[in-house]
C-alpha cells in the first residue's frame, strides 16, 4: 500500500477532511460582528466546536477599543490557501473588513487560520505560517483555542492547546464574557 502523495500545502492529495482551527477577532461593533461571522462560518463550513467569547485589550495598539475574540474548530477538505482566500477573506470583506497599512488597526472582523492538523508551514510555503506563532504568545489566541480544541496537539510547541492555554489563565487584560455565548441557529 502506498502513502498518499503530499501537495505543497503538506496535505495529502486525497479528500479526507482535516481538522482546522480558526481564530476570530473584532473591535468595531464586536458583539454584532463576532456573531455574524460565527453564523456565516456555520452556514459555509463544517463547524465542530466554538469557544467561549473573550474580551481582550488590543495588542500593539493602545488606546483602540477592546477586542472580542473566539475560536472555531472545523473539518474541511480545503487546502489552507483555498480556505483563507476563497472562503475566509470574502467573509471578512462581506462584514466590512478594510485592510490598512497598520496590522493592529481596528477591524470589523479578522478570521485567521491558526492551525491545520499537524502541519508546520512557513510564509514561504503558503504566504502565512502554520501553526500561527501567536498561539504560544498571546492569551487572546491561546484561551479561545483551548476552549475549542483542548486536545489538539501543537506540533511546534509539542504541547496540547489545553497545556498552552493554562499558561495564560491569569493573563492580564483578558476575560471570558459569560454573558456572550454563541448558539447555532
Amino acid at each position: 500500500m502506498t502513502e498518499p502523495s503530499k501537495t505543497k500545502t503538506g496535505l495529502a492529495d486525497d479528500v479526507k477532511a482535516h481538522t482546522v482551527l480558526l481564530t476570530l477577532g473584532s473591535n468595531i461593533k464586536p458583539e454584532e460582528n463576532i456573531f455574524k461571522a460565527l453564523e456565516s462560518l456555520d452556514r459555509s463550513l463544517a463547524v465542530k466546536a466554538v469557544s467561549g467569547i473573550y474580551e481582550a485589550e488590543p495588542v500593539g495598539a493602545p488606546g483602540t477599543p477592546k477586542f472580542l475574540n473566539a475560536a472555531v474548530r472545523i473539518e474541511t477538505t480545503l487546502p489552507p490557501n483555498t480556505l483563507k482566500y476563497e472562503i475566509l477573506r470574502p467573509l471578512e470583506n462581506e462584514l466590512g473588513r478594510v485592510r490598512g497599512v497598520d496590522p493592529n488597526s481596528p477591524r470589523t472582523i479578522d478570521i485567521d487560520i491558526a492551525a491545520v492538523e499537524d502541519l508546520v508551514l512557513t510564509e514561504d510555503d503558503i504566504g502565512f505560517e502554520l501553526p500561527d506563532p501567536g498561539i504560544t504568545e498571546h492569551a487572546h489566541l491561546a484561551l479561545p483555542l483551548r476552549d475549542a480544541a483542548p486536545d489538539f496537539w501543537h506540533p511546534v510547541a509539542n504541547a496540547s492547546l489545553d497545556e498552552i492555554g493554562r499558561c495564560f489563565i491569569k493573563a492580564p487584560g483578558i476575560h471570558k464574557r459569560k454573558d456572550l455565548m454563541w448558539q447555532p441557529p
